[in-house]
């Protein structure tokens, strides 16, 4: 492995461009048009124009990836996630053009991708799944046999979308009322998002944790869990903050969590990063839920308490080499770590999105404190992607140092340009049920509601200053600076500068 292609963008572009230089590995970057100038472009040794700007004209484009391969001379490519991280084809076109691919074999992530192929997978494996269909329902099912089904599981319900994740494709069924609508939009919200409108029936477990053991697996049949990561406060399913190791994880409990999760991934051939994912009711019972077949976005956490590079491994068991990781290492926490996903969003519009120009960015730094970001100011936050902007992650010795550093690091981060989640966490970081550990999945939305509309951000706090302050100080400075491209060109290798500046 001599080259890396990316095919990727934002943030886990750039992480995974520094763990390349880390190893001394050439970069390839790929961009649609509305990345020319962003971050990971002009990071990489080279970069090269997927055109379009929607994914499926740039990201998703398989040709074109392996077309870039080719051409540029990369042998490996890292998938990130999202895109086509968990996309089999993608991982068996690029093992058909001769490339490594930095992730599972396309058997073992076309088995592990279908939930409830998993959820069979889990079970031959003598790990408990919560109750519900181990096949997908039948497209053409009449309401009366969905019905049947439903009734032996027993109410209340989660119709999920047997590919992808990220809350799409899932509903509450509350009753046998609510059961012919819920399907009807979750087929269709499934279909929408991943091509597919498969779905299936579990038994929903009241107020549940849902907590989370990533794994390393190599091609010689070992495979090392880590420490559990607590992924409990989530907004409409989707994970906003994590931490590890969990409040409520015993040692023995996370012994068997971890030895359930290895028992999975070693049953079918896993290899490279995953995540085995497991709720946990209010008994300490827990349950298979799913695997993740790539990186997590909150892996940074991980590597925080255990001092130990994920991407590196990666990279070492794509080209074959053996697990040597101790796993006592790997499964015993040391200290805390609290991610929070700072997202271009406005928090008292509903979390809507909020693209557009950053005018200023200065991320947080100093003792504990890791930002994984993917873009620098003056720059553009697109409309076409997700809005993460960065991932923001305080480490301490004690999981209130932690908090209070991460309570420090956001009190310091700079935005301004685009409205941020950054005053919805600091409004989180004092609640007395967080601070207690007192969440469930179910948790924020409750706990938003409540709020009834109170504004996160006021008139007169230091962000709304600081936003109005940046905004002249970037107008002011922008008149009398070169464009930023102009400026970053000295970093690019040639056929970056050829590629992007065209």
């Amino acid at each position: 492995m001599r080259k890396i292609l990316i095919a990727n963008r934002g943030e886990i572009a750039v992480r995974v461009i520094r763990a390349a230089r880390d190893a001394g590995l050439g970069v390839v970057a790929v961009y649609a048009d509305c990345d020319r100038l962003a971050r990971h472009v002009r990071m990489a040794d080279e970069a090269w124009p997927l055109g379009g700007n929607a994914p499926a004209e740039s990201y998703l484009r398989i040709d074109k990836l392996i077309d870039v391969a080719r051409k540029s001379g990369a042998d490996a490519v890292h998938p990130g996630y999202g895109f086509l991280a968990e996309n089999e084809d993608f991982a068996g076109a690029c093992r058909d053009a001769g490339l490594i691919f930095i992730g599972p074999t396309p058997e073992a992530m076309a088995l592990m991708g279908s939930k409830t192929a998993a959820r069979e997978a889990a079970a031959a494996a003598g790990v408990p799944s919560v109750p519900g269909t181990t096949t997908p329902l039948a497209t053409n099912a009449s309401d009366a046999e969905v019905r049947a089904i439903a009734e032996s599981i027993g109410y209340p319900l989660m119709l999920k979308a047997v590919a992808g994740g990220g809350g799409k494709g899932m509903r509450t069924v509350a009753s046998a009322a609510d059961l012919p609508s819920a399907l009807r939009a979750a087929r269709s919200e499934a279909l929408s998002a991943f091509g597919d409108g498969a779905v299936y029936l579990e038994r929903r477990i009241e107020r549940p944790r849902h907590v989370e053991i990533q794994l390393l697996g190599d091609a010689h049949g070992t495979v090392v869990p880590f420490v559990e990561r607590e992924c409990s406060i989530q907004r409409r399913h989707q994970k906003v903050v994590e931490e590890s190791p969990s409040p409520v994880v015993s040692p023995d409990l996370r012994a068997r969590l971890a030895e359930a999760a290895r028992k999975v991934a070693a049953s079918v051939g896993y290899t490279n990063a995953g995540t085995i994912e497991f709720l946990l009711d209010a008994d300490g019972q827990f349950y298979f839920l799913e695997m993740n077949t790539r990186l997590q976005v909150e892996h940074p956490i991980t590597e925080a308490i255990t001092g130990v590079d994920l991407v590196q491994w990666q990279f070492r068991i794509a080209r074959g080499e053996r697990l040597t990781l101790d796993p006592a290492i790997a499964t015993t926490p040391r200290g805390h770590a609290i991610e929070c996903r700072i997202y271009a969003e406005d928090p008292d519009a509903g979390f809507m999105p909020s693209p557009g120009p950053l005018l200023r960015l200065r991320p947080p730094s100093g003792p504990g404190i890791r930002d994984d970001g993917g873009y620098e100011a003056p720059g553009t936050v697109p409309i076409h992607y997700d809005s993460l902007v960065s991932k923001l992650v305080a480490w301490g010795e004690s999981r209130d140092q932690a908090i209070a550093r991460m309570r420090r690091a956001l009190s310091e981060y700079e935005i301004a340009g685009v409205k941020t989640t950054i005053p919805f966490f600091r409004w989180l970081l004092d609640e007395p049920d967080f601070l207690a550990a007192r969440v469930d999945t179910t948790y924020l939305d409750r706990t938003l509601a409540a709020r009834n509309g109170e504004p996160f951000v006021r008139v007169g706090d230091d962000e709304v200053d600081m936003a109005l302050i940046a905004a002249a100080v970037a107008a002011y400075d922008g008149s009398r600076r070169p464009p930023a491209a102009a400026a970053a060109s000295s970093r690019w290798g040639t056929a970056a500068r050829t590629e992007a500046l065209r």
